[in-house]
């Protein structure tokens, strides 16, 4: 089950990070370049302790989208892990 939450605190570092598209792969990139500027955007993904809403605390894949002059940009949560 696919599970997209948006409202939550990152808690710790992210671990286990990988590229998982870059450039023209990544669906919304007209989107990112307008919102943020031209460069090399990358979607990574990675494993972090997330404090959601309601104040449960659990472990969570978190996917992002990052450009070097800019940093990350829209967290997004795709999984509940534990």
């Amino acid at each position: 089950m696919l599970q997209m939450v948006k409202d939550f605190e990152i808690i710790g570092e992210i671990t286990d990070i990988e590229t998982i598209a870059v450039g023209s792969s990544i669906r919304v990139i007209r989107r990112l370049k307008r919102f943020y500027g031209d460069g090399r955007w990358r979607k990574l993904k990675g494993v972090a302790k997330v404090r959601l809403p309601d104040g449960t605390v659990c472990k969570a894949e978190v996917h992002w989208y990052e450009m070097s002059s800019v940093g990350r940009k829209e967290y997004k949560i795709k999984r509940i892990l534990s």
